[in-house]
């Protein structure tokens, strides 16, 4: 009689039923989730300001987890991570570092937003093996014209979503107009999709303090960005209030070969926005 082997787990390519884990390294516990066929270049996603696992839109996600092995990930002090949130960009950087190594990978396709876009800038720089693609969206250099300012832009829309009760990204994210405001509504409603096992919240200090980190980051000198030869794309709406348009245009010039997404009437949350496009274009960049 022929041996049957046992039946294989089905791959999850869902998002909001990716498995929640942890892995301790250098002290720290890091929560993480992980979907989509494993083996091959995993992508690893670093998230935006004041996020945690659940801020990400699983119609970006759910596409590239088809046929990839997608990794998300808490930094530590935000959601279930373990530890204290540095008060630096590249410590940012070298606790992701740390994270990617204690999985076991030595070559990783990087997609970013916003403050997960300078995170990604540094671990490059700084480990230029790591990376074989960047994806960088909604972010912009060191040393960027007005990123700093993203501190009094961040606290007006709290305070603006706060009146209204309204979810903050709302506003900092979408145009307050007729296209921007049902697709803000939409974006925030396939946030909640996932049901069981979410993340926690990150706490006001952790916040804080990444938010004084960005504005460090505006205010340094910029880095050489042209020593970069990994591909990368640039994608960002042209009304960003928070890292302002242009400086994806900037990144853009800064990085030889890079490729640039300007999506129309869109703002932080463009690829959100855009995801029915934007989806399609990343999985056709990231292919191996």
């Amino acid at each position: 009689m022929d041996n049957i082997d046992a039946p294989k787990e089905p791959v999850v390519t869902s998002y909001a039923k990716a498995p929640a884990s942890t892995i301790t390294a250098g002290g720290v516990s890091y929560a993480y989730r992980e979907l989509g066929p494993k083996g091959g270049i995993p992508v690893v996603f670093f998230v935006h300001l004041a996020a945690t696992l659940d801020n990400w839109d699983p119609r970006i996600i759910d596409p590239l987890a088809r046929n990839r092995h997608v990794i998300t990930f808490d930094q530590p002090g935000v959601g279930a991570s373990t530890g204290q949130v540095p008060n630096s960009i590249e410590a940012m950087a070298d606790d992701a570092y740390t994270f990617i190594q204690a999985l076991g990978f030595d070559t990783i396709d990087v997609f970013s937003f916003s403050l997960g876009g300078m995170v990604a800038q540094d671990l490059v720089i700084k480990h230029p093996d790591l990376v074989r693609k960047l994806v960088l969206t909604r972010t912009g250099p060191r040393g960027g014209k007005d990123i700093d300012k993203v501190v009094g832009t961040t606290y007006r829309d709290i305070l603006r979503a706060t009146l209204t009760r309204s979810d903050p990204k709302e506003f900092l994210f979408f145009n307050r107009n007729a296209t921007g405001k049902p697709a803000a509504k939409a974006f925030i409603k396939r946030l909640q999709e996932r049901t069981e096992n979410r993340d926690k919240p990150i706490s006001t200090r952790a916040f804080q303090i990444q938010l004084k980190a960005i504005q460090k980051f505006g205010r340094s000198a910029p880095s050489n960005l042209s020593i970069l030869t990994q591909p990368a794309l640039i994608a960002n709406g042209d009304n960003d209030r928070m890292v302002p348009s242009v400086l994806s245009e900037d990144l853009h010039h800064r990085i030889k070969g890079s490729e640039l997404i300007i999506y129309p009437d869109s703002g932080h949350g463009g690829i959100f926005q855009y995801h029915a496009t934007f989806a399609p274009a990343v999985v056709e960049f990231l292919a191996p």
